[in-house]
């Protein structure tokens, strides 16, 4: 793993980079779909910038609340961009919540604002994936099969490996919409099952998952959920197939 690069006086974080990567060429996927859809660019481009603003605020406040008193003690931490001191899970509810009610205000047609942003996040989970490799983290379990890799003392499942590859299948099918999308909205629909069945797959190999009650794995079942979920929207989208007129 390759989590710096020093450039003289500076130490370059390289997992934030990649991110940084991510968002930058993921926007311009969005802008080109945004456009192929004749959807407003400026919008859309806002809808991201406030909800990224808002996920990355709530993931440091989130993480922060459950470390207060070093907090308190230096509360310049919290400016620190450190990607292991984030709590992603509060940001993607709260940088979701800000985003709809951008879309909301905005009127933004919501099945086809869901569809402009899907290659734009395809690309983004390559890059979570080159961040993961970058930094250690997302590391897999420990084995013996010929491609482990030496990872935190052990041999280990490249799982940081099996998460960018199956991010480039993910990427390829969404951005030359290899599956048919009859409806508004199924595109990320697509992005958002492909992504959990990845997931469900990835997690049996990690090293340090959240183990729920009776040794069920938390993202598992969490995946587990959402493709139900999607499952259920690809059929009452697909019977609706008119478009939404706005976020109402």
């Amino acid at each position: 793993m390759f989590p710096y690069l020093r450039l003289g006086p500076f130490l370059l974080q390289l997992p934030l980079l990649a991110l940084f990567i991510g968002l930058w060429v993921g926007l311009i996927f969005v802008e080109r779909e945004s456009a192929r859809l004749n959807l407003n660019k400026e919008k859309i481009n806002n809808l991201v910038f406030y909800g990224l603003i808002g996920g990355i605020v709530s993931a440091r406040l989130a993480y922060a609340a459950q470390y207060a008193s070093i907090y308190i003690s230096n509360p310049f931490s919290l400016l620190s961009l450190n990607t292991n001191t984030f709590l992603p899970g509060a940001g993607l509810v709260f940088g979701t919540l800000i985003a709809i009610g951008y879309g909301y205000r905005q009127r933004l047609p919501l099945r086809n604002t869901l569809d402009a942003l899907a290659p734009g996040l395809a690309f983004f989970m390559i890059m979570i994936g080159v961040s993961h490799l970058l930094s250690g983290n997302a590391y897999g379990a420990p084995t013996q099969v010929p491609w482990a890799v030496y990872l935190w003392s052990d041999y280990r499942q490249p799982t940081q490996l099996y998460e960018i590859f199956l991010g480039l299948v993910i990427f390829t099918v969404i951005f030359a919409r290899v599956i048919p999308a009859p409806a508004p909205g199924l595109r990320f629909v697509q992005l958002v099952a492909l992504t959990a069945t990845a997931r469900l797959f990835i997690e049996g190999f990690r090293g340090d998952s959240a183990i729920l009650y009776d040794g069920y794995r938390t993202a598992q079942v969490a995946s587990l959920i959402i493709l139900i979920v999607c499952l259920y929207l690809f059929r009452t989208w697909e019977e609706r197939s008119e478009h939404e007129p706005n976020l109402r």
